[in-house]
């Protein structure tokens, strides 16, 4: 059985962590040899890199507090940090939520042909602007309640995460799938398993 290294991507408050662990645990479930995953979500290690002490936490609250983007750096550190001190030879890889840039995403690019994880499929769940705008507030999270934030995140999707789904979308060396997150969770999770397996030539 070859290894799954799987991106979820798309609009915040689209349900990219709740598909990812149910696509987490059907590659256990459906795996004989058991194999570990590494599951990679980098906004809560974000939320706390920001309460931290360090004069870069500081300077990245800032950041944070005025409601501007964070550096693409940061975000590289997140995941690759991950990646070198956890990742196992035999390990599943499903990342939630990153890139989220264009330079970003050619850095990650960098890291599969390091570690020769061949076809990554890329999970676009699609949702319209405004059916994010009002999953977000319904979930009330704590950078969730106000809406200049919400606003500056939508308006990032569509400035620095769109042309990475244009990159990934057009890229050969990866398995693109495109799912209307607007549904039910079970149909979303049905309708990627069905895009998933049909895909996997």
């Amino acid at each position: 059985m070859d290894l799954h290294t799987v991106i979820f991507i798309g609009r915040s408050g689209c349900g990219k962590g709740t598909q990812a662990d149910l696509f987490k645990d059907r590659i256990y479930r459906n795996d004989l040899e058991k194999r570990k995953i590494l599951y990679i979500e980098t906004g809560e290690h974000f939320r706390q890199f920001i309460r931290g002490k360090s004069f870069s936490s500081k300077i990245s609250s800032q950041i944070y507090e005025n409601d501007d983007l964070q550096p693409t750096f940061l975000g590289c550190w997140m995941w690759s940090s991950m990646l070198i001190d956890q990742l196992e030879e035999n390990m599943h890889l499903i990342f939630d939520g990153a890139p989220r840039s264009l330079s970003e995403a050619l850095v990650l690019n960098t890291a599969f042909n390091f570690y020769k994880r061949e076809k990554p499929v890329v999970v676009y769940l699609n949702v319209s602007s405004k059916w994010s705008h009002e999953r977000l507030l319904a979930r009330g999270r704590s950078d969730d309640k106000a809406l200049s934030k919400i606003n500056k995140r939508l308006e990032w999707f569509d400035s620095d995460v769109l042309p990475v789904i244009e990159f990934f979308e057009k890229n050969p060396a990866y398995k693109f799938i495109e799912v209307n997150g607007e549904q039910p969770i079970d149909k979303v999770h049905a309708d990627i398993v069905a895009q998933y397996e049909n895909d996997k030539s």
